[in-house]
């Protein structure tokens, strides 16, 4: 829903802090705590209860930097359950861009293509300087989540559950971060169906330098805030660290631990509605 001018200043504060180095700051953030179950250390931005306050933190570092460019511009969020076809928003020429070519899937339309020397990948876990992006994964194909799937994450009480990380199957932050079973939108939900949907690089750690992460992510954003709405007793679990008794002692945190890269905790990021809202 945003109007062009609106699309012009949020477009040229992301190639602000492209320029200036800044942008890829926020991808080596994201590349350095993306750690997954199998690995030993603190699991705080992804297969773990703090993926929800770890992104909203991710977030509001990333407006307040847009901010100081310009401060009239708001990260949007895309709704992928109603904007689903690869030439709608966000996919427009003054927007994103779209889809990448056939042959290297490269992007090459839009302000973030690569011959327009504003957007070389510089931090990343290929040598390839170029944005990517593959939409509906042809090899093997996925859709978008639908409304309905969406609304299946959000009526389960409970935040989360153990064993805390990506084959929790209940709770709602597993559902809505997406780790399934099976193949094919079976074995990725939500979330990580859209990563794998856009494909290129929002598939793995380095997901970032696709501008559409941000778009992305204030929805699934969005999402946590209509949950504490419809549950409005329920927190952020677990409350307290895991004990020796499990396997996630050291692991996971806790309601009032911090979260690395910041001293910020979970129970701080659950209400936030002093801070920004969304229309």
């Amino acid at each position: 829903m945003l109007t062009r001018a609106e699309r012009r200043r949020f477009v040229g504060a992301v190639l602000a802090l492209k320029r200036r180095g800044e942008y890829d700051e926020f991808v080596r953030t994201h590349v350095d705590h993306y750690v997954a179950d199998g690995e030993t250390g603190l699991r705080t931005a992804h297969m773990a209860p703090s993926f929800l306050p770890w992104h909203r933190r991710y977030l509001l570092e990333f407006e307040a930097a847009l901010r100081r460019v310009d401060d009239s511009v708001t990260v949007p969020y895309w709704d992928w359950t109603r904007d689903r076809t690869t030439t709608s928003v966000p996919w427009t020429a003054d927007l994103l861009g779209g889809n990448g070519r056939r042959s290297d899937r490269q992007v090459t339309t839009g302000p973030f293509a690569y011959a327009t020397g504003d957007w070389t990948i510089r931090v990343g876990v290929t040598d390839v300087e170029y944005l990517t992006r593959d939409f509906g994964h042809p090899q093997q194909p996925v859709d978008l989540p639908t409304r309905g799937e969406l609304d299946a994450a959000l009526a389960d009480p409970v935040y989360d559950s153990a064993p805390w990380d990506s084959t929790s199957r209940e709770g709602f932050r597993n559902k809505l971060e997406g780790w399934g079973s099976g193949r094919g939108s079976a074995s990725w939900r939500a979330h990580n169906r859209v990563h794998r949907w856009v494909g290129g690089h929002m598939v793995g750690g380095a997901s970032v330098n696709d501008p559409v992460f941000w778009l992305h992510h204030a929805f699934v954003d969005l999402q946590w805030t209509l949950w504490r709405r419809r549950h409005p007793g329920a927190r952020y679990l677990p409350a307290r660290p895991p004990g020796p008794a499990g396997s996630q002692e050291g692991l996971v945190v806790a309601r009032h631990e911090p979260m690395p890269p910041w001293e910020e905790t979970p129970g701080r990021m659950e209400d936030v509605e002093d801070v920004y809202r969304y229309v």
